[in-house]
């Protein structure tokens, strides 16, 4: 560290977190990394804790040797290139969204709400998917019912889109303040019975989840996060733009298993959404709400390769729904013996048994429009109606 970043780190120590947040908040340029290609901002970590007041914890301290994230770096490479046309896309996207942050919370959310009411009474391509999927996770509720959890989670994720323009546009750093953690301290236990291995992160597609690594990252913490690239790349880059701003190191899932290790090695934390559909290529059949679900055996293997432990953690909205808790919940029990693909098998159903659990508990945060039944086992007919052209 040379003498102008010591003598920056023992100002920021000095400053309150309130002070901080403002003095970034505005010098945060709308560039997509590497102007949307190759040559990306990078992120600098050191060794320590957070800086002072920066995490509101509900117990405990931070990590042993968690990673801070110094608020004035430049962020690492997403290695995403984009074409004329889509970098001109991305630039409009981002515009918008930095104007529309300008809007104060009592519109934005209720404009947000609105959008999800919308949303789930124009989406005809995505309704028929939650109601079969709700349709196999809850047989025991009435129709009615599912429809009540899935519109909720429509407007849950109206609440998500408007908390994701503020957190893309101007002053993202306040949302942080409305991010809290549950059980932080167990991290220390976790991190100290396994030194020297790293974290992985099990989560879901739950809660506002585009705010999950972000807001861990704003408290002043590390982490890498595994990403599959869309296919839409301005709408890509943008998000990749809004997560590296924050501080969150992207891991593209094409390149995530080489790249998992390494951080795992250094001693990082690697955050993995764990509930989508996997191509049968990659996938093992493991049952989810009792119906067996394509899922990706390569976190097992990461595991049984690396020796990382595996803590569960979602974003709850709270009952105020402005407001959030990051639920720590306990390391899986990882299974080891002398049948390596019997091992696989059986600690990737563990995986998916603990996001079926908190999905029981607050069925309308989850995103239950996804096709997680795609793939199906040889000789099982397919659960959802072909695409429409």
């Amino acid at each position: 560290m040379g003498p102008s970043t010591e003598r920056d780190a023992r100002r920021s120590s000095v400053e309150s977190p309130r002070a901080q947040d403002h003095k970034h908040e505005m010098g945060d340029s709308i560039a997509p990394t590497g102007g949307g290609e190759e040559g990306a901002n990078s992120s600098g970590v050191d060794a320590g804790p957070p800086r002072n007041g920066a995490a509101r914890l509900r117990d405990g301290a931070a990590p042993a040797g968690a990673a801070r994230i110094d608020g004035g770096q430049t962020l690492r490479k997403s290695q995403l290139q984009l074409s004329f046309k889509d970098r001109v896309l991305f630039y409009l996207m981002a515009g918008v969204i930095h104007a529309f942050s300008l809007i104060p919370d009592f519109l934005l959310y209720p404009l947000g709400i609105a959008g999800g009411f919308i949303g789930y009474y124009l989406d005809r391509r995505h309704l028929p998917i939650g109601m079969k999927n709700l349709a196999i996770a809850f047989p025991e509720k009435s129709e009615a019912e599912r429809r009540r959890i899935l519109r909720a989670s429509y407007i849950n994720l109206g609440r998500g889109g408007a908390e994701v323009i503020r957190l893309g546009g101007f002053f993202h750093r306040r949302l942080k303040r409305r991010v809290n953690y549950d059980r932080f301290a167990y991290w220390n236990e976790v991190a100290a019975r396994n030194p020297g291995r790293g974290m992985i992160i099990l989560s879901a597609h739950f809660g506002n989840f585009e705010l999950l690594a972000p807001a861990h990252s704003l408290h002043g913490f590390q982490i890498n996060l595994v990403h599959h690239t869309q296919r839409f790349l301005a709408g890509d880059a943008l998000i990749t733009f809004i997560r590296e701003r924050a501080g969150v190191e992207i891991l593209r899932k094409h390149a995530a298993a080489r790249a998992m290790l390494k951080a795992l090695r250094r001693g990082e934390t690697v955050g993995v959404p764990f509930d989508q559909n996997a191509k049968r290529s990659e996938a093992i059949f493991v049952p989810f709400f009792g119906e067996p679900a394509a899922t990706t055996s390569g976190l097992a293997r990461i595991v049984a390769i690396s020796g990382a432990p595996v803590v569960p953690a979602f974003i709850v909205r709270e009952p105020n729904q402005r407001s959030h808790r990051i639920e720590i919940q306990d390391e899986v029990p990882i299974q080891r013996s002398d049948d390596t693909e019997a091992d696989i098998v059986e600690n990737t159903r563990r995986f998916v048994k603990v996001i079926e659990d908190t999905v029981r508990r607050y069925p309308e945060q989850f995103l239950w429009t996804h096709r997680r039944y795609r793939t199906r086992p040889r000789g099982m007919a397919p659960l959802y109606p072909p695409k429409s052209k």
